[in-house]
Protein backbone atom coordinates (compact mmCIF):
# COMPACT_ATOMS: atom_id res chain seq x y z
CA UNK A 1 0.00 0.00 0.00
CA UNK A 2 1.24 3.16 -0.95
CA UNK A 3 1.62 6.00 1.90
CA UNK A 4 1.15 9.67 1.13
CA UNK A 5 2.16 10.90 4.31
CA UNK A 6 3.69 13.99 2.69
CA UNK A 7 2.03 15.67 -0.31
CA UNK A 8 3.62 18.27 -2.21
CA UNK A 9 0.89 20.61 -3.87
CA UNK A 10 1.55 23.13 -6.50
CA UNK A 11 -0.64 26.28 -6.17
CA UNK A 12 -1.90 27.66 -9.23
CA UNK A 13 -1.57 31.18 -9.12
CA UNK A 14 -3.99 32.51 -12.22
CA UNK A 15 -7.13 30.64 -10.58
CA UNK A 16 -9.11 30.57 -7.16
CA UNK A 17 -9.96 26.92 -7.69
CA UNK A 18 -7.20 24.23 -6.89
CA UNK A 19 -8.06 21.06 -7.82
CA UNK A 20 -4.62 19.72 -7.32
CA UNK A 21 -5.35 20.71 -3.43
CA UNK A 22 -8.79 18.81 -3.94
CA UNK A 23 -7.54 15.82 -4.66
CA UNK A 24 -4.78 16.15 -2.39
CA UNK A 25 -7.22 16.27 0.24
CA UNK A 26 -9.30 13.63 -1.17
CA UNK A 27 -6.07 11.85 -0.66
CA UNK A 28 -5.38 12.90 2.61
CA UNK A 29 -8.74 12.59 4.05
CA UNK A 30 -8.11 8.74 3.22
CA UNK A 31 -4.99 7.72 4.69
CA UNK A 32 -4.00 5.31 7.34
CA UNK A 33 -1.81 7.51 8.95
CA UNK A 34 -2.12 11.39 9.56
CA UNK A 35 -0.49 13.00 6.42
CA UNK A 36 0.84 16.42 5.65
CA UNK A 37 -0.07 18.86 2.44
CA UNK A 38 2.39 21.43 2.24
CA UNK A 39 0.41 24.40 -0.19
CA UNK A 40 3.81 25.02 -2.25
CA UNK A 41 4.54 27.90 -4.72
CA UNK A 42 6.96 29.47 -7.01
CA UNK A 43 7.04 33.24 -8.22
CA UNK A 44 9.34 35.66 -9.19
CA UNK A 45 9.80 38.77 -10.93
CA UNK A 46 12.52 40.22 -12.97
CA UNK A 47 11.95 43.40 -11.96
CA UNK A 48 12.15 43.52 -8.33
CA UNK A 49 15.80 42.02 -9.34
CA UNK A 50 16.68 44.70 -12.13
CA UNK A 51 15.56 47.73 -10.34
CA UNK A 52 18.99 49.42 -9.75
CA UNK A 53 17.65 52.92 -8.19
CA UNK A 54 16.57 50.51 -4.81
CA UNK A 55 18.87 49.21 -2.47
CA UNK A 56 19.68 45.41 -1.70
CA UNK A 57 17.67 45.78 1.39
CA UNK A 58 14.93 47.58 -0.29
CA UNK A 59 14.78 44.72 -2.95
CA UNK A 60 14.71 42.06 -0.20
CA UNK A 61 11.88 43.80 1.79
CA UNK A 62 9.88 43.63 -1.77
CA UNK A 63 10.13 40.54 -2.23
CA UNK A 64 8.93 39.53 1.01
CA UNK A 65 6.31 42.20 0.47
CA UNK A 66 5.26 39.66 -2.59
CA UNK A 67 5.73 36.54 -0.58
CA UNK A 68 3.15 37.90 1.80
CA UNK A 69 0.63 38.78 -0.09
CA UNK A 70 0.96 35.40 -2.21
CA UNK A 71 1.14 33.51 1.36
CA UNK A 72 -2.22 35.27 2.34
CA UNK A 73 -4.28 34.61 -0.80
CA UNK A 74 -2.97 31.10 -0.59
CA UNK A 75 -4.65 31.05 3.16
CA UNK A 76 -8.13 32.23 1.25
CA UNK A 77 -8.02 29.96 -1.54
CA UNK A 78 -7.13 26.83 0.81
CA UNK A 79 -9.18 27.95 3.63
CA UNK A 80 -13.10 26.06 2.53
CA UNK A 81 -10.99 22.63 1.75
CA UNK A 82 -9.40 22.33 5.43
CA UNK A 83 -10.42 20.06 8.00
CA UNK A 84 -8.66 18.50 11.38
CA UNK A 85 -7.97 15.47 9.31
CA UNK A 86 -4.49 16.20 8.07
CA UNK A 87 -1.83 18.50 8.79
CA UNK A 88 -1.31 21.75 6.13
CA UNK A 89 1.26 24.03 5.63
CA UNK A 90 1.64 27.21 3.45
CA UNK A 91 5.44 28.05 1.83
CA UNK A 92 6.06 30.20 -1.00
CA UNK A 93 9.51 30.56 -2.69
CA UNK A 94 11.24 33.23 -5.00
CA UNK A 95 12.64 31.10 -7.50
CA UNK A 96 12.74 31.78 -11.42
CA UNK A 97 12.08 28.00 -12.52
CA UNK A 98 9.33 26.68 -10.75
CA UNK A 99 10.13 22.71 -11.60
CA UNK A 100 13.67 23.37 -10.32
CA UNK A 101 11.87 25.10 -6.84
CA UNK A 102 9.65 22.02 -6.88
CA UNK A 103 11.91 19.79 -7.31
CA UNK A 104 14.54 21.02 -4.43
CA UNK A 105 11.52 21.07 -2.37
CA UNK A 106 11.11 17.37 -2.88
CA UNK A 107 14.10 16.87 -1.35
CA UNK A 108 14.51 19.49 0.98
CA UNK A 109 10.98 18.16 2.63
CA UNK A 110 11.21 14.57 1.37
CA UNK A 111 7.44 14.09 0.34
CA UNK A 112 6.02 10.92 -1.16
CA UNK A 113 4.49 12.83 -4.15
CA UNK A 114 3.45 15.76 -6.29
CA UNK A 115 0.54 16.92 -7.38
CA UNK A 116 -0.01 19.83 -9.33
CA UNK A 117 -3.00 21.27 -11.98
CA UNK A 118 -2.96 20.73 -15.55
CA UNK A 119 -4.33 23.47 -18.20
CA UNK A 120 -7.73 22.60 -19.57
CA UNK A 121 -8.67 23.99 -22.91
CA UNK A 122 -12.07 25.45 -22.66
CA UNK A 123 -13.44 23.94 -26.42
CA UNK A 124 -11.86 20.58 -26.85
CA UNK A 125 -11.61 20.12 -23.40
CA UNK A 126 -8.25 18.08 -24.04
CA UNK A 127 -4.78 18.84 -21.61
CA UNK A 128 -2.23 21.23 -22.46
CA UNK A 129 0.70 20.58 -20.48
CA UNK A 130 3.18 23.58 -19.62
CA UNK A 131 7.01 23.15 -19.86
CA UNK A 132 6.66 22.83 -15.78
CA UNK A 133 4.91 19.83 -15.97
CA UNK A 134 7.18 18.34 -18.52
CA UNK A 135 10.15 19.20 -16.22
CA UNK A 136 8.65 17.52 -13.44
CA UNK A 137 7.63 14.41 -15.74
CA UNK A 138 10.97 13.67 -16.06
CA UNK A 139 13.51 15.07 -13.36
CA UNK A 140 11.02 14.73 -10.03
CA UNK A 141 12.43 11.61 -8.45
CA UNK A 142 9.10 11.09 -6.29
CA UNK A 143 5.76 10.41 -8.30
CA UNK A 144 4.02 13.23 -10.05
CA UNK A 145 0.25 13.65 -10.18
CA UNK A 146 -1.49 15.92 -12.56
CA UNK A 147 -4.39 16.62 -12.34
CA UNK A 148 -7.08 17.90 -14.75
CA UNK A 149 -10.12 18.61 -12.86
CA UNK A 150 -11.34 19.07 -9.11
CA UNK A 151 -13.91 17.04 -9.62
CA UNK A 152 -13.84 12.97 -9.43
CA UNK A 153 -16.61 11.54 -11.76
CA UNK A 154 -18.65 8.51 -10.34
CA UNK A 155 -18.18 5.59 -11.69
CA UNK A 156 -14.67 6.03 -12.68
CA UNK A 157 -11.60 3.89 -13.56
CA UNK A 158 -8.39 4.29 -12.59
CA UNK A 159 -5.76 2.50 -15.16
CA UNK A 160 -2.59 1.09 -15.07
CA UNK A 161 -0.43 1.42 -18.31
CA UNK A 162 1.58 -1.87 -17.47
CA UNK A 163 4.52 -3.44 -19.67
CA UNK A 164 4.21 -7.03 -19.41
CA UNK A 165 6.29 -7.97 -22.69
CA UNK A 166 9.16 -7.67 -21.19
CA UNK A 167 11.43 -10.01 -18.48
CA UNK A 168 14.04 -6.87 -17.34
CA UNK A 169 13.76 -6.91 -13.61
CA UNK A 170 13.47 -2.64 -14.12
CA UNK A 171 10.08 -3.49 -15.81
CA UNK A 172 9.23 -6.06 -13.74
CA UNK A 173 10.15 -3.66 -10.84
CA UNK A 174 8.09 -0.90 -12.15
CA UNK A 175 5.16 -2.64 -12.94
CA UNK A 176 5.04 -3.79 -9.46
CA UNK A 177 4.82 0.06 -7.86
CA UNK A 178 2.37 1.09 -10.52
CA UNK A 179 -0.21 -1.95 -9.44
CA UNK A 180 0.88 -0.93 -5.74
CA UNK A 181 0.20 2.85 -6.75
CA UNK A 182 -3.17 1.74 -8.54
CA UNK A 183 -4.49 -0.35 -5.65
CA UNK A 184 -4.04 2.47 -3.46
CA UNK A 185 -5.34 5.32 -5.30
CA UNK A 186 -8.50 3.09 -6.94
CA UNK A 187 -9.13 2.63 -2.86
CA UNK A 188 -9.29 5.87 -2.02
CA UNK A 189 -10.65 7.30 -4.76
CA UNK A 190 -13.68 4.81 -4.39
CA UNK A 191 -12.24 3.78 -8.30
CA UNK A 192 -12.43 0.31 -10.89
CA UNK A 193 -8.79 -0.35 -11.49
CA UNK A 194 -7.92 -1.83 -14.02
CA UNK A 195 -4.36 -3.46 -15.68
CA UNK A 196 -3.51 -2.43 -19.60
CA UNK A 197 -1.17 -3.60 -21.79
CA UNK A 198 -0.72 -3.03 -25.88
CA UNK A 199 1.68 -5.54 -27.78
CA UNK A 200 3.34 -4.80 -30.81
CA UNK A 201 1.62 -5.25 -34.40
CA UNK A 202 3.61 -7.79 -36.30
CA UNK A 203 6.23 -5.60 -38.57
CA UNK A 204 5.03 -6.00 -42.50
CA UNK A 205 8.55 -5.98 -43.99
CA UNK A 206 9.09 -9.45 -41.75
CA UNK A 207 6.58 -10.96 -44.29
CA UNK A 208 8.16 -9.61 -47.28
CA UNK A 209 11.82 -10.38 -46.28
CA UNK A 210 11.19 -14.23 -44.79
CA UNK A 211 8.44 -15.55 -47.68
CA UNK A 212 8.58 -19.02 -44.79
CA UNK A 213 7.35 -16.32 -42.07
CA UNK A 214 4.17 -17.07 -40.90
CA UNK A 215 2.50 -13.65 -39.13
CA UNK A 216 -0.36 -15.10 -38.04
CA UNK A 217 1.63 -17.76 -35.96
CA UNK A 218 4.10 -15.32 -35.11
CA UNK A 219 0.86 -12.76 -33.92
CA UNK A 220 -0.66 -15.75 -31.83
CA UNK A 221 2.40 -16.22 -30.15
CA UNK A 222 3.10 -12.67 -29.00
CA UNK A 223 -0.50 -12.17 -27.77
CA UNK A 224 -0.10 -15.37 -26.03
CA UNK A 225 3.19 -14.41 -24.37
CA UNK A 226 1.68 -10.96 -23.42
CA UNK A 227 -1.76 -13.10 -22.27
CA UNK A 228 0.26 -14.88 -19.96
CA UNK A 229 2.57 -12.54 -18.27
CA UNK A 230 -0.79 -10.02 -17.81
CA UNK A 231 -1.89 -13.44 -15.97
CA UNK A 232 0.88 -13.89 -13.66
CA UNK A 233 1.04 -9.96 -12.94
CA UNK A 234 -2.96 -9.71 -11.64
CA UNK A 235 -2.49 -12.99 -9.94
CA UNK A 236 0.22 -11.99 -7.82
CA UNK A 237 -1.81 -8.66 -6.72
CA UNK A 238 -4.98 -10.05 -6.52
CA UNK A 239 -6.90 -8.86 -9.57
CA UNK A 240 -9.59 -10.24 -11.90
CA UNK A 241 -9.16 -11.60 -15.72
CA UNK A 242 -11.81 -9.24 -15.85
CA UNK A 243 -9.83 -5.84 -14.53
CA UNK A 244 -7.04 -6.64 -17.30
CA UNK A 245 -7.16 -5.07 -20.91
CA UNK A 246 -4.57 -6.99 -23.54
CA UNK A 247 -4.80 -5.48 -27.12
CA UNK A 248 -2.47 -5.41 -30.35
CA UNK A 249 -1.36 -1.56 -30.97
CA UNK A 250 0.72 1.17 -30.11
CA UNK A 251 0.54 2.32 -26.49
CA UNK A 252 -0.06 5.98 -27.70
CA UNK A 253 -3.16 4.48 -29.51
CA UNK A 254 -4.41 1.53 -27.07
CA UNK A 255 -4.12 4.06 -23.83
CA UNK A 256 -6.19 6.30 -24.80
CA UNK A 257 -8.88 4.61 -26.28
CA UNK A 258 -9.17 2.22 -23.59
CA UNK A 259 -8.92 5.10 -20.95
CA UNK A 260 -12.16 6.23 -23.14
CA UNK A 261 -13.64 3.61 -23.20
CA UNK A 262 -13.15 2.54 -19.07
CA UNK A 263 -14.36 6.09 -18.33
CA UNK A 264 -10.75 6.45 -17.06
CA UNK A 265 -10.47 9.44 -14.53
CA UNK A 266 -6.64 8.51 -14.07
CA UNK A 267 -3.90 6.56 -16.14
CA UNK A 268 -0.48 5.20 -14.69
CA UNK A 269 2.60 5.70 -16.86
CA UNK A 270 5.87 3.99 -15.87
CA UNK A 271 8.44 6.28 -17.43
CA UNK A 272 11.64 4.53 -18.59
CA UNK A 273 13.91 6.84 -16.43
CA UNK A 274 17.42 6.39 -16.67
CA UNK A 275 20.56 7.29 -14.19
CA UNK A 276 22.64 10.19 -13.64
CA UNK A 277 22.68 13.13 -16.27
CA UNK A 278 20.95 10.81 -18.81
CA UNK A 279 17.72 11.17 -16.62
CA UNK A 280 16.25 13.88 -18.57
CA UNK A 281 14.16 11.57 -20.62
CA UNK A 282 11.04 9.53 -19.90
CA UNK A 283 10.94 7.45 -22.80
CA UNK A 284 9.56 8.28 -26.36
CA UNK A 285 6.17 5.71 -25.33
CA UNK A 286 5.51 7.57 -22.37
CA UNK A 287 5.90 10.72 -23.96
CA UNK A 288 3.32 10.14 -26.88
CA UNK A 289 1.17 8.12 -24.41
CA UNK A 290 1.03 11.19 -21.81
CA UNK A 291 0.07 13.83 -24.77
CA UNK A 292 -3.00 12.14 -25.89
CA UNK A 293 -4.38 10.91 -22.47
CA UNK A 294 -7.60 13.58 -21.44
CA UNK A 295 -7.39 13.08 -17.73
CA UNK A 296 -5.51 13.12 -14.94
CA UNK A 297 -2.02 11.45 -15.33
CA UNK A 298 0.18 10.12 -12.59
CA UNK A 299 3.90 9.17 -14.07
CA UNK A 300 6.35 6.52 -11.52
CA UNK A 301 10.14 6.89 -12.04
CA UNK A 302 11.54 3.34 -11.86
CA UNK A 303 13.60 2.04 -8.70
CA UNK A 304 17.64 3.65 -9.01
CA UNK A 305 16.30 6.76 -10.50
CA UNK A 306 18.50 9.44 -9.97
CA UNK A 307 17.14 13.10 -10.46
CA UNK A 308 19.28 15.47 -12.05
CA UNK A 309 18.83 17.88 -9.42
CA UNK A 310 19.69 15.64 -7.05
CA UNK A 311 21.48 17.87 -4.53
CA UNK A 312 23.89 14.54 -3.71
CA UNK A 313 24.67 14.35 -7.39
CA UNK A 314 26.07 18.06 -7.34
CA UNK A 315 28.45 17.21 -4.83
Amino acid sequence: MSIYSKILVVADINHDEQPALIRAIQLAEKSRSRSRITFFLSIYDFSYDMTSMLSSDERDAMRRGVIQQREQWMRTVAEPYLTDNFDFDIKVVWHNRPYEAIIAEVFSGQHDIVIKGTRKHDVLESVIFTPTDWHLLRKCPSPVLLVKNAHWPKDASILASVHVGSEMESHIDLNDKMVEQLQSLSERLDAKPYLVNAYPITPANITIELPEFDPTTYTDAVRGHHLTAMKSLRQKHGFDEEQTVVEQGLPEEIIPQTAEKLNAAMVIIGTTGRTGLSAVFIGNTAEHVIDKIDCDIMALKPTGYVSPLDPKEAV
